[in-house]
């Protein structure tokens, strides 16, 4: 059994500096960099790529909306046609800001307000998967499961891979909880051990309602902007070891499914 450990990375901007990184990336698979929209800025991208690379991490593209003092999780009504061009900007600013450094980009995976809203919205899921395989079909979408945006890579003939979060509560449907409820972000490190060990060996997580909904993924996030980010993505990483659970990058082909 195996899986691949991602966290949203790179969210420092010109005299701002948002997470851990330099602590959390030893623990990870795969860093999700911002590309410049919600967070992150032209050197911030270098400078994550390239520590991401001495630890052996797999980098993708962060997409957000263009909405820097939002951090890209407050919703916007924008045209899909603009998301469309936005994402291959940002991940072609990636893409090639990796390229300078002898790497490339392993996967796309949407952030925020973005993210969860192409979940439901199937003409914005399609602009998405449109912009990605528009710049290289080889990159592995990152979604949730089930969701608009998971099946929007799959007709795309992206690799699409189902992503379960660590630390956030879930609907019973198997959307997340909105960020603006209370109990949305889960802070106690042995119960977000124990939830991820059990999406990853059980295929199961426990929702808000108590009911336990299924959940197959092929990767799991975490957050390097949470308070003791770096403490709690080592024990997560340390609990699916002892669990046998081997963690790494998910790769051209990887957990990755077609």
């Amino acid at each position: 059994m195996r899986i691949d450990l991602n966290c949203d990375m790179g969210e420092s901007f010109g005299a701002y500096t948002i997470g851990r990184d330099a602590e959390v990336m030893p623990f990870i698979t795969s860093a999700n960099v911002a590309c410049g929209f919600h967070a992150g800025d032209p050197r911030v991208m270098r400078r994550t790529i390239a520590l991401a690379l001495r630890h052996g991490v797999a980098v993708g593209a962060h997409p957000g909306f263009p909405d820097l003092m939002g951090f890209g999780r407050r919703e916007m009504k924008v045209d899909p046609g603009e998301i469309e061009d936005a994402v291959v900007y940002q991940v072609g600013a990636l893409a090639a800001m990796a390229a300078t450094q002898g790497a490339r980009l392993q996967h796309v995976k949407a952030h925020g307000a973005l993210y969860n809203m192409a979940a439901r919205d199937a003409a914005l899921a399609e602009a998405i998967a449109r912009a990605v395989a528009s710049v290289d079909r080889s990159l592995i979408l990152f979604g949730l499961p089930g969701s608009q945006l998971f099946e929007a890579g799959t007709r795309a003939g992206l690799p699409v891979a189902a992503e379960a979060f660590a630390d956030r509560a879930y609907e019973p449907d198997g959307t997340l909880v909105s960020r603006t409820k209370s109990g949305a972000v889960i802070h106690d490190a042995r119960e977000v051990v124990a939830r991820v060990v059990q999406m990853v060996c059980d295929g199961t997580v426990v929702a808000v309602d108590g009911s336990r909904i299924h959940l197959q993924a092929s990767t799991i996030c975490t957050h390097g902007d949470t308070p003791g980010a770096e403490d709690l993505v080592r024990r997560i990483r340390a609990g699916l070891e002892a669990a046998n659970v081997e963690v790494r990058p998910l790769g051209p082909t990887g957990e990755a499914a077609r």
